[in-house]
């Protein structure tokens, strides 16, 4: 029997406003899978990220979040639905601690075994600052902070969009750490990038996207390298 689908979309066409970004976009992710979705800047990533919570309008085709269809994307519905969001830029919130910004990816209401204290257990550098502004920590800590608050609603599927935008590679050797152990606990990964090298760390699988369409897909190591060339940060 196979795996739960978690997210899929199937021929996608998606817009903001009139303009077409996403054109026949298809892919899937099941459970226990670690799963990227390559391409350069503006090849419409985070329009993916934006169709399923609702931001971007898919005029065409379907997608399902949580093992069912979801025909009018709302942007509580995915979270509600096992799907969690790392969204590119963090989006930490300035006036709030560490301790409520944790509090907020509560909201779903979804039970599970994520609560502030398995939060600090996993990222002890949020206990020590957990009476801080969340925009006083250094940017790794933060992409900590705003990966905590994304398993506080207890997902299924974990979305990570450009997390290691800005950081360190030392710090983004640790993120890729992180993210193998939270899909070994069970918590599948779809991480959304154009760092090769950041993400042949953590994916089994990927997508590649281009000019708003899947252009290649399947194993990382069987992608043809000029492919990757033309298309991603290598």
């Amino acid at each position: 029997m196979s795996a739960q689908v978690l997210l899929e979309f199937s021929v996608v066409d998606a817009f903001y406003g009139r303009a077409q970004v996403l054109h026949g976009v298809s892919f899937s992710v099941r459970a226990g899978e670690r799963v990227a979705l390559l391409g350069r800047n503006g090849a419409g990533k985070t329009t993916v990220v934006n169709t399923f919570l609702g931001i971007a309008a898919c005029r065409s085709g379907s997608l399902s979040v949580g093992g069912a269809p979801l025909p009018r994307p709302r942007h509580f519905d995915a979270a509600r639905r096992g799907v969690s969001v790392v969204p590119q830029g963090r989006r930490i919130l300035p006036n709030l601690t560490v301790r409520e910004n944790l509090l907020l990816g509560a909201a779903s209401g979804r039970v599970g075994p994520w609560n502030v204290e398995r939060v600090f257990e996993m990222f002890p550098i949020l206990r020590e600052r957990a009476a801080n502004p969340g925009t006083a920590l250094s940017g790794g800590q933060q992409q900590m902070l705003a990966i905590g608050r994304a398993l506080m609603s207890n997902p299924s599927l974990l979305v990570l969009d450009e997390p290691s935008e800005g950081l360190a590679p030392i710090v983004v050797d640790e993120l890729g750490d992180t993210l193998n152990r939270l899909a070994t606990e069970g918590t599948s990964v779809l991480l959304i990038e154009q760092n090769i090298g950041f993400v042949r760390q953590v994916a089994e699988r990927a997508y590649l996207l281009s000019k708003g369409s899947v252009v290649a897909e399947g194993k990382l190591d069987d992608m043809a390298a000029d492919s990757l060339r033309e298309h991603v940060a290598v």
